[in-house]
């Protein structure tokens, strides 16, 4: 039998921690993660139309985490105020705002209108290449992504990896709208004030639309695109589940 590789290494263990999470709450997974990869790990969050469930439950478990915020600076004026509310309410101590590279605008969106030419890349230059840095120095990440979110997202597991090795770390995958709604009534959090305007999933300012009853609570992004992720959850333009190939 030859030996293991160090990436088979890494397969192995996760398909170890993603059986250890099957069935557990996104609180037990929180704090396996938090105790597993300690003083390494920081949630990714976009304070959106439902991030204040994963922040209420990072507050109650350690509200000194580091949470990455990306300022993309073509966000809601109303995320921004959102943004600010939640953290003092929730006593979060850890947040960072994450922003652009000036050079890079100045060479690539002097004017401010790339996201009508090449979306892409504008997603790249204000969210993909920030976080990247951002997440140098950590070893683990928390997403609020869900499977019911997108067709892309229905095979999700509680742990994957990254293009760089981390593991990023869902801990609501299983979760539904209904269940993200009665945790915010059940604490009593407040919502996003977008939402009850018609937003109910909510990015960029220029590239989120209202939502009409019936559509897609997604088909305000990007509206009219062949586009459905920001990029941060892309490798090389497509969306991939690394790490998961072994898992049951």
């Amino acid at each position: 039998m030859r030996p293991e590789n160090g990436f088979e290494r890494a397969e192995t263990r996760l398909a170890a921690l993603n059986r250890r999470l099957d069935g557990a709450t996104p609180q037990e997974v929180l704090a396996e993660a938090a105790d597993r990869f300690a003083g390494q790990l920081a949630l990714v969050s976009s304070f959106g139309a439902e991030s204040v469930v994963l922040l209420h439950m990072v507050a109650e478990l350690d509200p000194g985490l580091p949470v990455l915020f990306l300022e993309t600076e073509m966000l809601f004026p109303e995320t921004l105020a959102y943004q600010r509310e939640v953290a003092d309410l929730l006593g979060l101590t850890g947040v960072r705002l994450l922003h652009p590279d000036a050079e890079a605008l100045a060479l690539h969106d002097p004017a401010g209108d790339l996201h009508r030419s090449d979306p892409d890349l504008c997603c790249h230059l204000r969210k993909t290449e920030p976080l990247e840095h951002a997440l140098a120095g950590f070893g683990a990440w928390v997403t609020g992504r869900k499977r019911h979110q997108t067709r892309e997202r229905q095979a999700m597991h509680v742990c994957e990896t990254d293009e760089a090795g981390r593991v990023k770390i869902n801990p609501l995958h299983a979760w539904g709208r209904e269940d993200v709604a009665a945790y915010i009534d059940r604490h009593d959090l407040p919502r996003h004030p977008l939402v009850s305007r018609g937003y109910p999933s909510i990015g960029c300012a220029p590239c989120t639309s209202r939502v009409a009853p019936g559509e897609d609570p997604r088909a305000g992004r990007w509206r009219g695109q062949d586009k459905q992720e920001c990029g941060i959850h892309l490798v090389n333009g497509r969306f991939v589940r690394m790490g998961t190939e072994d898992v049951a």
